[in-house]
């Protein structure tokens, strides 16, 4: 109830503050954009006549008080050419176009309304733009990936101590389409980001921690959202070719390029066989087309519409003793028919309504059709010494939501503020989610869960930000409903439940600007995820929003003119909660846990050409209810880091070479078993001539034997008397060589 009461509080303290402003004031209206029309957020614009300085939203709006013809203004915005603009004009809105430059730290100076890792966002989207739809999370520093399943299934994260499976806690959006599906069949959170066509995307924001009051379920060791292009600056056609018979073939056009209005088309084919002994058969297709609008009076509207498919076959993960006694090789398989096949169809609206020089409303509508079948093997003969233990999950998905945002520009005496109101609303129907015993994907044994999922979030927050000189001050909360509605097709009389939760989030940023060049940050929140629907049929489950409290701590500084240095300390405890287990279909109890770390982040600029990148997170991963010998949480990091250098010469060379690190790490709660750590190396060199592109590219370029992915698991052979718990892995690239050819016209 207390939480009701804060959240009351801060409503009626915002209505107070909008009654604050200062209504005698005058206020130039501004847009910044790029050199093609594009929105830039967080333009820094200096008044050099008055002192007054304010930043461009989302929309690249922006609000300057009281100007007088003749004032001098500064705009700057990382990667950009900063502008010297003299006002001759009171009464329009001054549209300013930046153009691109090359990334120049020594200009760099840290915004109040920006903190370390959007800084951190924006150099690393100019510096190493993604090319694999992989690239997009491990953008984020400290996140790591690992694919399992034959490139067709969602990749298994890790980041800030979290083993966080496919997505249970990592906020995932494209668009303001969710990418984490709720109550999935394979398991809670599962993100699939392959629907997403690596360079139709303009821009990766990403946060660490649950301090975001926008973003909502699953939003707690971080987010990624990722906001796709409205224009195309060039056609351009790309063509690679690989070892493994790997082959991708895109396709990006203008369609229409006018002044206010803009669409273009994109297409992509993938397939490969992959490293492995038994081909993994992997083909993929994407297409999207998106159509932009905006009216005299600055409204914006665009829909996005997208069709993936995607299918493979797998070799899973695979026992240690089979490969050290010369059964199979590392690229071999015990059940090669594992595999599956996906689809995602979107359809992504969004309007955003300049109501006036203060104010605006962003609002979104969205509506996917998901289909999944997925086919797995974790524990061979174990339970079945006959037919084997391989499973089937599946299941048909609708999802359908909207969000709306309502931006308040005011003043707090003489502090610039910004409120934001918000509300979030999506439905999953899912028919048929199913777990079944299989055999050789064709024959169906037994049917061990099949029912039908409607899952229902509501949500709202309130957020405020407040510049108060050198402070910088964002108090907010959020408050979740969800309706959880499951119907057992299994038993023969009718068995349904539904059960109603929710929760309040309230949550606290504090930034302070000691100078363009020192910046200092608290940040303390709460966030929560979902768990599973079909949770609510055990008795036991009590908690199915279980919480996670959250802090950051740290600083962003420039030591010298072209170094930026992140630092953070971070505590995160989570609460009890119940998971249900999709390849066994049973509920397990997890108890409280306990994380704590350090995240250290390094840029810098070598030469005008040259850039040097690092990461290093620790992270101190434990269960703080079991017995003192069993703490450890399985598969948990504790020691992840990233180091590279890229070159973007003016003579037309480009390219990077960059290491990814893990150490060792416990695969079960007494570390009695180890997943090992690895040390991989990737390649990259490439010359553009005009409108011609050529580029090479090497993963695993020293051809190091290292495991993706590892699990401690229980199996039984089907020639061995007894089961054996050991480390099962799934084999990470060897050495992989890809030539790409691309033309822009």
């Amino acid at each position: 109830m207390k939480f009701k009461y804060i959240y009351y509080l801060i409503l009626l303290f915002s209505t107070f503050m909008v009654q604050a402003q200062v209504i005698n004031k005058f206020f130039l209206a501004g847009r910044i954009t790029n050199d093609v029309s594009v929105p830039i957020e967080n333009v820094l614009i200096s008044n050099y006549s008055t002192g007054i300085h304010v930043h461009s939203d989302s929309s690249g709006l922006f609000l300057l008080e009281n100007p007088s013809i003749g004032d001098s203004l500064k705009i700057r915005a990382v990667g950009f050419k900063s502008r010297m603009i003299t006002i001759q004009n009171l009464k329009d809105t001054l549209v300013v176009r930046l153009i691109d430059n090359v990334l120049m730290l020594d200009t760099l100076e840290f915004s109040s309304y920006s903190n370390g890792l959007e800084i951190f966002s924006k150099i690393d989207s100019k510096v190493n733009p993604v090319n694999s739809s992989q690239e997009f999370l491990r953008q984020v520093p400290g996140l790591f990936i690992a694919q399992h399943a034959g490139g067709g299934k969602a990749e298994q994260l890790f980041l800030r101590g979290f083993d966080i499976d496919h997505g249970t806690d990592v906020n995932i959006s494209v668009d303001g389409l969710p990418v984490n599906m709720v109550s999935h069949a394979h398991g809670q959170g599962y993100s699939d980001l392959h629907f997403v066509i690596p360079e139709t995307v303009e821009e990766i924001d990403y946060g660490k921690g649950p301090y975001e009051a926008s973003k909502g379920n699953f939003a707690t060791a971080g987010y990624v959202n990722l906001e796709t292009k409205k224009i195309l600056e060039n056609n351009f056609i790309r063509a690679e070719y690989g070892q493994f018979n790997t082959q991708r073939l895109l396709g990006i056009y203008n369609v229409l390029n006018q002044s206010k209005q803009k669409a273009y088309i994109a297409s992509e084919y993938m397939s490969t066989d992959g490293p492995f002994d038994a081909s993994q058969n992997f083909k993929r297709i994407n297409m999207m087309g998106k159509y932009s609008n905006e009216n005299k009076a600055g409204d914006q509207f665009s829909i996005l519409l997208s069709h993936f498919s995607s299918n493979w076959s797998a070799s899973g993960q695979i026992p240690t003793r089979s490969v050290k006694e010369g059964e199979i090789s590392r690229f071999g398989a015990i059940d090669s028919t594992e595999g599956g096949e996906t689809s995602r169809q979107n359809v992504s609206l969004d309007f955003i309504k300049t109501i006036n020089k203060k104010s605006v409303l962003k609002n979104n509508l969205f509506y996917s059709k998901y289909n999944f079948e997925l086919y797995s093997n974790f524990t061979f003969f174990l339970f079945d010494s006959i037919n084997g233990d391989q499973i089937k999950q599946k299941e048909s998905r609708d999802i359908i939501g909207m969000s709306s945002e309502y931006r308040l520009d005011y003043k707090i005496g003489k502090y610039n503020s910004k409120l934001e109101i918000g509300y979030q609303l999506r439905n999953d129907y899912i028919t048929d989610v199913e777990l079944s015993s299989t055999a050789n994907r064709k024959t169906k044994i037994k049917t061990i869960q099949l029912g039908d999922v409607n899952e229902t979030n509501l949500g709202t927050y309130v957020n405020t930000k407040i510049e108060m000189n050198k402070w910088v001050l964002n108090p907010a909360i959020r408050f979740d409903y969800f309706n959880f509605q499951y119907k057992n097709s299994l038993p023969s009389n009718y068995d349904y439940i539904s059960v109603s939760k929710n929760i309040f989030s309230p949550k606290l940023n504090v930034f302070f600007n000691q100078s363009p060049k020192a910046q200092y940050f608290l940040r303390l929140g709460k966030g929560f995820h979902s768990n599973d629907t079909r949770v609510i049929t055990s008795e036991k489950s009590k908690n199915i929003l279980p919480a996670a409290y959250g802090m950051d701590l740290g600083t962003t500084l420039k030591p010298f003119s072209t170094t930026i240095l992140n630092l953070t300390y971070w505590n995160l405890h989570s609460e009890q909660e119940f998971v249900y287990v999709g390849d066994a279909g049973i509920i397990e109890l997890s108890g409280k846990s306990q994380r704590h770390g350090l995240d250290i982040g390094v840029r810098q600029q070598l030469k005008s050409w040259l850039f040097f990148n690092f990461d290093a997170n620790y992270a101190f991963a434990r269960s703080i209810e079991e017995p003192i010998d069993s703490r450890y949480i399985p598969l948990a990091p504790s020691l992840t880091s990233t180091v590279g250098i890229t070159m973007m010469s003016k003579k037309g060379f480009f390219g990077n070479i960059k290491a990814r690190i893990m150490s060792d790490r416990p695969a079960n709660e007494d570390y009695s078993i180890v997943a090992k750590g690895y040390q991989v190396v990737d390649f990259s060199l490439g010359y553009n001539y005009k409108k011609l592109d050529f580029s090479l590219q090497v993963l695993n370029l020293f051809n190091v034997k290292w495991n993706e992915t590892q699990f401690a698991t229980e199996t039984k052979l089907k020639n061995e008397a007894s089961s054996v718990e050991e480390i099962h892995f799934t084999p990470g690239s060897p050495f992989f060589l890809k030539g790409l050819m691309s033309i822009d016209f």
